[in-house]
């Protein structure tokens, strides 16, 4: 028997097929102009019905994406329309306000970095686009804030940290995240009512957001509105199982219960020893040293055991430590923090606080700066070298073993980590757009 050959056989497309084609691209312009109408009117949601109709009709055309993008943008729908500006340009790459638009989408909703890399796309199709020139300034600027907030969050600068954030959503006006952040600095400020605006407004387009609905227990937590607080706490957890703030909320709620309970068990027998040490260790869980030596002394007082003396030493230390500058607080890094963490942390913190780089601000700014730059350096002093870090842990005090910081210079420190003179320089021009450059 004769083998038989296999073959692909491409057909052409017939006459009434291609008639059909150009039919259904005409009709699909023709909606798409009855969109750019509407969208001109802004009756921005009968816009959006007609692009989508001519998407329908000609689902490959990138322009269409691109409109009904734009007409989301100003619907507010910012997640939509990204999904349709990315659409744009995969169908057509060198579609530049393809790319302009999916960067003011994740700018619009946070992502500065994506932004970033879609307005230099845009650029690269177009080097003299004015629009992607300023909005990647723009997105540079939000990422800028985004740092200085981050680090002022740890100092518990809360003031400062809303302020970044006020202008971080001038550029980001859909981000929950930057929302979720000022509204929580709000409340740690004492200006419950503009925090929990802030938070409504998130929960009412997003019901299961879980910050915002802690940002609502902890307005009410600290109106000592507990048991209401509790329950949003609560319902946080139960659409994030792994809020880590929730969760210390509501273990926070458990110890003040259990310093409350101590305290009445106290007030009934002055010597009830079981009920001084639970509290000391509440007091300890929630870092109020002062007054956990003082019921560990009431303890060793009663009975004084190895046991009870060494837990009055331990609080003692902590107190002590308290006191002092919180070195790692200062970077930002943990307890258990690597050598290259430590430095890692001591360079983005160097240069965010560098004098140089406040050079323009007001005399107050640049002394509080200076001040933060120096801390910066002492900090990293102390934690890169084992032997004083050992000794700082070990809660002695680092004057008394000859490592007074009087006199420390944190600019020889910055000079040695970056090269010494010549080896960096800054050149600013305008928020969040700042030039290092590395010799």
């Amino acid at each position: 028997m004769a083998a038989t050959a296999e073959c692909d056989v491409v057909m052409a497309a017939t006459e009434p097929e291609l008639l059909e084609d150009e039919e259904a691209k005409r009709e699909a312009e023709s909606f798409k102009e009855q969109g750019n109408a509407y969208y001109a009117k802004k009756d921005y949601n009968e816009a959006y019905n007609y692009y989508t109709k001519a998407i329908d009709m000609c689902p490959k055309n990138a322009s269409y994406y691109g409109n009904r993008a734009a007409t989301l943008m100003m619907l507010g729908r910012f997640r939509e329309a990204l999904g349709d500006a990315q659409q744009s340009v995969r169908l057509d790459d060198s579609f530049v306000r393809g790319h302009l638009r999916e960067g003011k989408c994740h700018l619009s909703l946070g992502n500065a970095m994506a932004a970033c890399r879609s307005f230099q796309r845009a650029l690269e199709l177009d080097h003299k686009n004015a629009q992607a020139q300023q909005e990647f300034k723009n997105a540079n600027a939000v990422m800028e804030y985004e740092k200085i907030a981050e680090v002022d969050f740890e100092k518990r600068d809360f003031r400062k940290v809303v302020f970044c954030m006020d202008r971080a959503l001038e550029f980001a006006p859909a981000c929950h995240r930057f929302k979720i952040l000022k509204a929580e600095c709000l409340a740690m400020l004492g200006r419950y009512p503009e925090a929990q605006f802030v938070a409504s407004d998130i929960l009412r387009m997003d019901s299961t957001n879980a910050d915002a609905l802690y940002v609502r227990g902890l307005c009410l937590y600290y109106e000592d509105c507990i048991e209401k607080a509790v329950q949003f706490f609560v319902q946080a957890l139960r659409m994030a199982p792994d809020h880590e703030k929730a969760c210390l909320a509501c273990r926070l709620k458990k110890l003040e219960d259990a310093i409350e309970d101590c305290t009445n068990a106290v007030k009934l027998d002055d010597t009830y020893v079981k009920a001084y040490l639970r509290r000391a260790q509440c007091y300890m869980d929630t870092e109020q040293f002062e007054e956990a030596v003082r019921d560990y002394e009431k303890v060793y007082q009663t009975e004084k055991t190895k046991e009870h003396k060494q837990l009055l030493k331990n609080a003692q230390l902590e107190l002590k430590k308290s006191k002092r500058k919180d070195y790692y607080k200062i970077l930002g890094v943990d307890k258990n923090a690597s050598e290259d963490e430590i430095k890692k942390a001591y360079r983005k913190r160097a240069l965010m606080h560098h004098p140089d780089r406040h050079s323009g601000a007001s005399a107050e700014v640049q002394k509080e700066e200076e001040k933060k730059f120096k801390e910066v350096g002492e900090a990293f002093t102390i934690l890169s070298d084992p032997k004083k870090k050992t000794r700082y842990d070990s809660g002695q005090d680092l004057d008394e073993e000859g490592m007074n910081m009087g006199d420390f210079d944190a600019n020889n420190i910055f000079k040695a980590f970056f090269g010494g003179p010549g080896g960096f320089s800054f050149e600013a021009s305008g928020p969040g757009n700042f030039y290092f450059q590395f010799g």
